[in-house]
């Protein structure tokens, strides 16, 4: 299994990081991503991101918003993603100053590539998703 990490610090309230990353019907299409489409509300529901070449499934595992922590898995093999049985997890951390740090951890078994790419592909996404939210709230 391999596991895939990324920890910053964002110069913004825990809470108001957590709102938007844990805002599992937040994801908005952009760069690779052609649409998402959601179905349910809260632990259990679904969204299937399209991209331009296939698409990633994943239901929310986990949320805990008092934890400021949620989980998800990507439910299909099938996927453009180099990963099977995937689950990440995302915690976010409040520093007492103000600040808090995003802890994105992920694992899963390499699918179709080695294990650094896999790992590679995982990192930029989760350092993108915390870029997102560094850019959206740091004043």
């Amino acid at each position: 299994m391999a596991e895939a990490k990324v920890v910053k610090d964002i110069k913004a309230g825990a809470d108001a990081v957590f709102a938007m990353l844990g805002d599992f019907k937040a994801l908005q299409p952009g760069g690779p991503i052609e649409s998402v489409s959601y179905e349910g509300d809260g632990v259990g529901m679904v969204r299937t991101i399209h991209m331009t070449n296939g698409a990633v499934v994943e239901r929310l595992e986990q949320h805990d918003s008092q934890a400021r922590s949620f989980t998800y898995a990507i439910i299909n093999d099938d996927g453009p993603l180099p990963f099977s049985g995937y689950s990440a997890t995302v915690n976010v951390a409040d520093n007492g100053d103000g600040t808090c740090t995003v802890d994105w951890t992920g694992t899963f078994e390499p699918r179709g590539v080695d294990e650094a790419t896999a790992i590679g592909v995982a990192t930029g996404i989760y350092a993108g998703g915390i870029k997102g939210a560094r850019l959206a709230l740091e004043g």
